[in-house]
C-alpha cells in the first residue's frame, strides 16, 4: 500500500444548505479517482457524520470503488458493503486495507445484489448511504446479470424498485437512506432519471428529508459532447441530486 500522506480532510466542515460543491475531490486516506463514475469522499464524510453515531451500522449495496467503506472505517462506523462485481470487491479490499489506530469502523464485504439483501436482517441498519449507477451511462461489467449499469433507463428503473424496498426493509425506523443520482440525455432531451428514482423511493414509504444539489466538476466541454451540444443545441449536465430520505 502506497505511503498515506494525511488521513483527515483539511478543514473540514459540515455543509449547512442544499447546495454542495467539492471543487477538490478528497485526496486523504487511500482516496482516489480511478474508479470512474466513484463519488467524493466529501460526500458520504457529510451524509455518516451527519446522520449516524460512532459504532452504528452503515450500508453501501453499490459499494464501487470503496470510498464510503473508507470514510464509514475512519469514522468509526461499522458497515456493510455489497457488490456484485469482483473487480470492485477486490479495489474495496484493496482500499480498506489500512491500519489508523483512531479508525476504529468494522468493514463486512459481500459479493451480492442490491435488490435482495438476504443476509440482513429486517430493521437492522443505521443508516443507508449509497450511489448506484446511472443506468447504463457507465458500464462497469461485461455480462454480470446483477449488474445495473447494463440496463437501459427503463429497465433500471424497474430495477430500482426492488432497490428501494430492500433498503426501506432493512433500515431502522427513525434512520435516513441517502442516494446519490444523476440525470440523462437521449436525442438532446434530457430524461430526469433521477426524479424518477426519489419517485420510487417514496412509493415504498420514504419520506423525502432533503433535496440536496450536488454540483460536478472536472466536466470539460472537450470532444464528443462538445460538439453535440453546439451541434443540437443542448447544455451539458453539471449536477446530480442527492436525495436523503428517512423511514418514519
Amino acid at each position: 500500500m502506497k505511503e498515506i500522506k494525511k488521513w483527515e480532510p483539511d478543514d473540514f466542515e459540515l455543509e449547512m444548505t442544499t447546495h454542495w460543491s467539492f471543487p477538490k475531490r478528497g485526496d486523504w486516506a487511500t482516496h482516489d479517482g480511478k474508479w470512474r463514475g466513484n463519488w467524493s469522499p466529501y460526500i458520504p464524510r457529510n451524509i455518516i457524520l451527519r446522520y449516524s453515531q460512532e459504532g452504528d451500522l452503515v450500508l453501501d449495496q453499490f459499494a464501487g470503488g470503496g470510498t464510503t467503506l473508507v470514510e464509514a472505517k475512519l469514522l468509526n462506523r461499522n458497515i456493510i458493503g455489497v457488490d456484485c462485481n469482483d473487480e470492485a470487491l477486490k479495489r474495496c479490499k484493496e482500499k480498506i486495507d489500512f491500519e489508523y489506530p483512531p479508525a476504529q469502523g468494522k468493514v463486512s464485504l459481500y459479493k451480492g445484489d442490491a435488490r435482495d439483501l438476504y443476509f440482513q436482517g429486517d430493521e437492522s441498519v443505521d443508516l443507508i448511504c449509497t450511489h448506484p449507477p446511472y443506468a447504463d451511462i457507465i458500464k462497469y461489467s461485461d455480462g454480470i446479470p446483477e449488474d445495473l449499469s447494463l440496463l437501459k433507463v427503463k429497465d433500471f428503473l424497474e430495477e430500482m424498485k426492488p432497490v428501494a424496498a430492500e433498503s426501506y426493509r432493512v433500515l431502522k425506523k427513525g434512520k435516513f437512506c441517502a442516494v446519490l443520482m444523476g440525470d440523462t440525455r437521449q436525442k438532446g432531451c434530457m430524461i430526469p432519471m433521477s426524479f424518477d428514482v426519489m419517485k420510487i423511493f417514496q412509493d415504498v414509504g420514504f419520506t423525502l428529508k432533503e433535496l440536496i444539489i450536488k454540483e460536478q466538476h472536472n466536466c470539460k466541454a472537450t470532444g464528443y459532447w462538445k460538439t453535440n451540444s453546439v451541434k443540437y443545441n443542448f447544455l451539458l449536465i453539471a449536477h446530480e441530486y442527492l436525495f436523503v430520505f428517512k423511514k418514519c
